[in-house]
């Protein structure tokens, strides 16, 4: 059995009531590039940025990380 990381940023922003502009700004990242971590487009984030994520949004990174089962 095997599974997938996902992103729940999504979730975060809109329980922290925050922007895409405002956290791009948070955390030195391109509009685009935080879209793409926010819609789930991406296969890897570095750490720094997950880091910058969690102060801007006060939150850990269990709260945007969830791993998903394979439904297979």
């Amino acid at each position: 059995m095997s599974g997938r990381i996902v992103l729940r940023l999504d979730r975060m922003m809109v329980e922290r009531g925050r922007s895409l502009n405002w956290l791009a700004e948070q955390v030195g990242i391109t509009n685009v590039n935080l879209s793409k971590i926010k819609n789930n487009r991406v296969s890897a984030i570095r750490f720094s940025t997950l880091a910058s994520i969690c102060e801007a949004l006060d939150c850990q990174p269990g709260d945007i990380l969830e791993y998903e089962y394979d439904e297979a």
